[in-house]
């Protein structure tokens, strides 16, 4: 929501300036702070997504095996996968750590660019965890998604 409104006021503002001189063209953090913005959204929408069952994935494979070894499939994945958003949860973590330990800041808002980047690497840490659980729902052959967290029409 928040995005939506900085982006509507950037327009707004735009419109604004062409009508009044006095008005400035842009908000001049907009863009830094709608770019934050979506990478809180995409990081923070994947581990719900993941549980959801809806992440792309090749079906085709799945499709034409058994049970048995389609749960086997499922935990390798699984666990491959954890071991590479693991990593890179991790390299986010040191990446915010050292932006706060330098006191970095961002050149255009002076925002300390600590405070997004640990925004983003939350949202890694919540998949790495997502993938935990699926890896153990595999290995104990519990259901993998929760159809409850799917969008109940095109338009949810």
């Amino acid at each position: 929501m928040l995005l939506t409104l900085l982006m509507l006021a950037e327009v707004f503002v735009r419109a604004l300036s062409n009508v009044i001189p006095a008005v400035p063209a842009s908000i001049p953090v907009a863009w830094e702070w709608s770019s934050y913005l979506m990478a809180a959204t995409f990081t923070f929408g994947a581990a719900m997504t993941l549980r959801a069952g809806g992440h792309i994935r090749v079906s085709l494979l799945l499709a034409n095996i058994p049970a048995g070894p389609k749960r086997v499939v499922e935990a390798v994945c699984a666990a491959i996968a954890l071991a590479f958003v693991s990593y890179l949860a991790y390299a986010m973590v040191m990446f915010t750590y050292g932006s706060f330990v330098r006191g970095q800041t961002a050149l255009s808002s002076n925002t300390p660019l600590w405070i997004p980047q640990a925004v983003v690497t939350f949202g890694m840490v919540l998949l790495a965890v997502q993938f935990l659980g699926r890896l153990i729902q595999a290995l104990l052959g519990l259901p993998l998604e929760d159809h409850s967290f799917k969008a109940g029409a095109p338009v949810d």
